[in-house]
């Protein structure tokens, strides 16, 4: 992707998080309790080492569930703007 892709709407970044909203605009993880990987994994790590109660744990677990759903989406759409830039061409 670095190769061949680059929008100044990366900001210098190829991080999903910044390269999501200029290729698939108005896709993002605004308002979502889970919105960055780092976080999912410090949530995750509660849930396994069971540092929460059980509310707790399935309110986490259905955030990871819902952020984990969001990247797939936006690796899927993300590859359906890069397929249709390909075929343009």
């Amino acid at each position: 992707m670095r190769a061949h892709v680059y929008d100044l709407a990366f900001r210098g970044s190829y991080s999903l998080k910044s390269v999501l909203p200029a290729l698939v605009p108005g896709m993002s993880y605004d308002g979502m309790e889970v919105a960055e990987g780092n976080e999912a994994g410090l949530d995750w790590e509660k849930i396994v080492h069971a540092e929460v109660g059980s509310e707790e744990r399935k309110r986490l677990r259905d955030a990871l569930l819902a952020y984990c759903k969001q990247d797939t989406l936006a690796m899927v759409k993300l590859l359906e703007v890069l397929y249709e830039h390909t075929r343009d061409r």
